[in-house]
């Protein structure tokens, strides 16, 4: 029996941080995100769903979607991202759906789902257990600013854009404190893991 486990986390918590030690422990991580990049690749079923709605204006010189464009678009209107997503977000989960299938068949252990959005997007039917990455709202900030050379109004907007991540703490089954070292999560994900036994 596998066991599908969803990570998710906020903007600067360091959930990336800690889908690589998964990674580096060689469990499977499929991520959202990446999903989402492929599912829009050119030829995609969802890449011609996005022409066909949006129109060729969107399209480069090399037929890739100009993710620019699109943005601008969505950006401004709730009715078009609404579209958006309801062609990008039931193909992301099939594909992933499709990779955590493969990955029991292969007998994984530990599949984990990397998803962002996870409660926002309500996606926990996906997954048998959760993992929040938390980070401390002032140290998320200072993190995102550093990060991404940001102002602090720059920074503030993006976070403020989220589900608090204080808010997703009573969500969670478990939680790793990134406000420390890298060492102490990596400790803190460890012990998550072995609890739930699962052989590191």
């Amino acid at each position: 029996m596998s066991l599908v486990i969803g990570l998710t986390g906020g903007i600067a918590s360091g959930k990336s941080t800690v889908s690589n030690m998964l990674k580096e422990l060689t469990i499977p991580v499929i991520d959202a995100d990446v999903e989402a990049r492929l599912a829009v690749d050119k030829g995609e079923p969802a890449y011609l769903k996005i022409i066909a709605e949006f129109g060729d204006e969107i399209v480069q010189p090399g037929g890739e979607i100009d993710r620019q464009k699109l943005g601008s678009i969505i950006f401004h209107n709730a009715e078009k991202r609404q579209l958006l997503n309801g062609i990008v977000h039931p193909e992301v989960r099939r594909r992933m759906n499709h990779q955590v299938e493969a990955a029991k068949l292969r007998g994984e252990p530990v599949i984990i789902l990397d998803i962002p959005l996870l409660f926002e997007s309500k996606l926990t039917h996906m997954v048998e257990k959760t993992i929040l990455v938390y980070v401390d709202r002032d140290i998320q900030l200072k993190r995102l600013m550093e990060r991404n050379d940001l102002s602090v109004e720059e920074a503030e907007a993006r976070i403020k854009s989220q589900m608090p991540l204080s808010d997703k703490i009573p969500l969670a089954d478990a939680v790793i404190n990134n406000n420390g070292t890298i060492a102490e999560s990596q400790n803190q994900l460890i012990g998550i893991l072995q609890g739930w036994g699962i052989t590191i």
